[in-house]
């Protein structure tokens, strides 16, 4: 029975690690750029998942382009630091949530499906202000200090 109940509990452990998908994709990367981890900095390569709580650090010289999984599209500038904290997409509702933090640098937006869909389900944050998107085009720039 112990056997069966230890089968059993690796088998849930590998469905939900392989369940939990990647919330997109960096599809470029110039200059110096990280993705941080769980603690963990690995450079940010194209090809590189990105995972729901992932930040993407840039430095001076660096630049990052991202496609999310509904088809937005993020662009870190330098001397960025942008924090994906959550990030959820069904392709056959569309619906889901998109929160990001930005805490310096510049990112560029274009929204993608889901917030065509779930009007308030996407929201990107600076240390100073909360931006809703409902379908749209813009910039946030967040200057040392600010």
């Amino acid at each position: 029975m112990k056997t069966i109940i230890t089968i059993v509990a690796a088998s849930l452990t590998l469905f939900a690690t392989a369940a939990e998908l990647p919330a997109g994709m960096i599809k470029t990367a110039k200059g110096t750029a990280a993705i941080e981890r769980e603690g963990q900095k690995t450079p940010a390569k194209a090809g590189a998942a990105l995972m729901a709580s992932d930040r993407v650090v840039t430095g001076a010289d660096g630049s990052v382009g991202i496609t999310l999984r509904d088809e937005t599209l993020l662009a870190v500038g330098p001397n960025s630091n942008v924090w994906l904290e959550k990030y959820a997409f069904d392709p056959t509702s569309h619906e889901g949530t998109l929160n990001a933090t930005v805490k310096k640098g510049t990112l560029g937006v274009i929204s993608g499906k889901l917030s065509k869909q779930s009007p308030g389900a996407v929201q990107f944050r600076t240390p100073t202000s909360i931006l809703g998107v409902r379908g749209t085009e813009f910039v946030i720039d967040v200057k040392d200090g600010d």
